[in-house]
């Protein structure tokens, strides 16, 4: 069987969609191609790193893409996990499907350590819906948690 190839995206890519393709690659990578990008792209952010860590899945590899750099790939499936990137790509050329589950951003919470619990939730939350998510648009079994 072929790997499917997912996109995921939001604004900055800086935080919630490279998680979201860490933990996609970490639970379904065996069946999927992943990205992340965004439609205004920034850096990748430290706590996001270190959240990630964590967990025991390493961003440090990472950089934020734009996403015009991955717009001639056809993709299976796009996620858009902040409103502002749904608004600002409602329709992804390539793409077979697209859908929608906007996460709070947790670059908002501030630089400190008081940040880190917002860091923490999102994270999880992240795996928690967009793991089984994708692997239902794409017809699979999500995995249970390792």
């Amino acid at each position: 069987m072929s790997r499917r190839r997912v996109l995921i995206l939001c604004t900055g890519n800086s935080c919630r969609s490279l998680m979201g393709e860490a933990w996609v690659r970490h639970d379904l990578g065996d069946r999927v191609e992943v990205h992340s990008a965004g439609t205004r792209p920034s850096f990748v952010h430290p706590k996001a790193i270190q959240v990630m860590g964590e967990a025991g899945v390493d961003l440090a590899g990472h950089r934020s893409k734009p996403v015009e750099e991955l717009r001639t790939l056809p993709f299976d499936l796009v996620v858009t996990v902040c409103d502002a990137a749904r608004e600002a790509c409602p329709y992804f050329p390539g793409a077979k499907n697209t859908v929608h589950h906007s996460f709070e951003d947790p670059a908002h919470a501030g630089e400190g350590d008081d940040a880190l619990p917002v860091f923490r939730r999102v994270r999880d939350e992240i795996r928690a819906v967009l793991v089984p998510l994708v692997a239902s648009e794409l017809g699979f079994v999500a995995p249970q948690k390792r």
